[in-house]
């Protein structure tokens, strides 16, 4: 399965940037927009203007009304935020474009690259619904890049890693759904367990599960072999609570 890119923008507020990152996914051959709840809107004249020859990607944009139906339309969700978070926040554990554009090239499928609103990029709600966070390295002194600028980054990493890597038929990959399953067997462990106990440590161990999952882009065969072992675990270790030999 080849792989495709789509660019996700939320609540988009400026005309300009918006034609902007048009023009600049037509430079590297992405011409899927999805907007969420955008506030620019693709046809506001001076969008149209800064798309120059590429108002087509404006006229063909999908509007989605939230980011949850947005996702819905790709395989794999790449968040970008513009700090890179600590352990504590594991929604904004970043990778680098170049090291991202090297691994969504490891499988196919479609994969929806989320930019967040210029005034203040995703929310951490928003990113933990993604499968991990790329962030452009920059200078401390002003750190926050333009939103049509990181998008050019971003998609030139992409697209420079495209013309070097050959076609190759590579296994299918594990979508949003296969991951999900995996993940609600991953949280019925914990229960069972009582591990983490704290359900603010629980929630963070399952996003970062979601995270490990995300970067590894791991295959649709390997994840159900993987997932038949664990919901046999599962089954197993509530058996044994209910007879009582397993304890908190």
């Amino acid at each position: 399965m080849e792989m495709e890119v789509a660019v996700i923008l939320v609540e988009p507020e400026y005309p300009i940037n918006l034609g902007s990152i048009a023009r600049v996914m037509k430079n590297f051959g992405v011409d899927e927009l999805i907007l969420v709840n955008p506030k620019a809107r693709p046809e506001d004249e001076l969008a149209r203007k800064f798309a120059v020859h590429a108002v087509d990607i404006l006229e063909n944009a999908k509007i989605t009304k939230s980011l949850d139906e947005a996702l819905g339309m790709v395989n794999f969700a790449v968040g970008t935020s513009g700090v890179g978070g600590k352990d504590y926040i594991p929604e904004r554990t970043p990778i680098t474009p170049e090291e991202f554009a090297r691994r969504i090239f490891l499988t196919g499928g479609k994969v929806g690259i989320v930019f967040g609103r210029e005034s203040r990029g995703l929310d951490n709600d928003e990113l933990e619904k993604l499968d991990f966070t790329v962030t452009i390295p920059t200078s401390g002194a002003y750190p926050i890049m333009n939103l049509s600028h990181a998008v050019a980054v971003i998609l030139y990493e992409v697209y420079k890693q495209r013309i070097k890597t050959e076609e190759v038929e590579r296994p299918k990959p594990a979508g949003r759904l296969e991951r999900e399953v995996f993940i609600q067997q991953w949280r019925e462990l914990m229960n069972v367990l009582n591990t983490p106990k704290d359900p603010y440590r629980k929630k963070y161990t399952e996003i970062m599960m979601r995270r490990v999952l995300g970067r590894a882009f791991i295959y649709e065969k390997e994840i159900y072999a993987i997932i038949g072992p664990l919901r046999r675990a599962v089954r197993s270790l509530k058996k044994c609570k209910e007879k009582g030999c397993l304890y908190d």
